[in-house]
């Protein structure tokens, strides 16, 4: 009898596919070549999610870069409308009048 998981692609109990296992390899002692072969096996998988990554960052930067330009210009928009300085220095403008006139001698 084979052991489980080798030959057969299904397992006979459950059906499904045998998982593949994660292997350490600090504490299981691999060869070179199982070594190069998981560096390659990673390298695929890094390199097949690399265009959904890079759609993803770029989506990313655009979003933040839209944020910061709608404060930027949502500042810039709030003090032109404001107008709170100009009235204050109108009324400073009118108490210094008032002043002048009291002391010329209204």
């Amino acid at each position: 009898m084979a052991a489980p998981g080798a030959g057969d692609p299904l397992e006979a109990k459950s059906g499904k596919a045998p998982m593949a296992q994660r292997i350490d390899p600090t504490r299981e002692k691999l060869t070179p070549a199982q070594l190069q072969f998981m560096r390659q096996v990673q390298l695929a998988q890094w390199q097949k999610t690399l265009p959904q990554r890079r759609t993803r960052n770029l989506l990313t930067g655009l979003g933040i870069g839209a944020v910061v330009l709608a404060i930027y210009g949502y500042t810039f928009y709030s003090v032109s409308q404001e107008r709170f300085l100009d009235e204050l220095e109108d009324e400073a403008k009118a108490a210094r009048a008032r002043a002048l006139e009291r002391a010329s001698g209204h």
